[in-house]
């Protein structure tokens, strides 16, 4: 059973300053969650297969492949600034 004052006591935990009205609120619908929580535990589910996902999934990843490349020097000669075979980019730390 959840008080209201177990609300005011989580709500303070969490540093958090709720009005009378919303700890009210807040007590009927933790309490709604909690009674619905429980008819579910009363639930038969050994028959049911435990899954990570509700809906059967496949690695949709493709094959690591070698596939041909461009070399340093063709990279480096699409920078707008280069030195010494090496892309240079704006100092952002002092």
């Amino acid at each position: 059973m959840i008080t209201k004052n177990t609300i005011q006591t989580i709500a303070s935990l969490a540093r958090m300053n709720l009005p009378d009205a919303e700890l009210t609120a807040l007590t009927h619908d933790l309490e709604a969650i909690l009674n619905y929580i429980a008819k579910l535990e009363k639930l038969d589910t050994s028959a049911v297969t435990p899954t990570s996902h509700v809906l059967p999934l496949q690695n949709v990843f493709r094959e690591d492949r070698v596939v041909p490349s461009l070399t340093q020097a063709e990279a480096v000669q699409m920078a707008i600034t280069q030195k010494d075979g090496a892309f240079t980019v704006p100092q952002v730390i002092e």
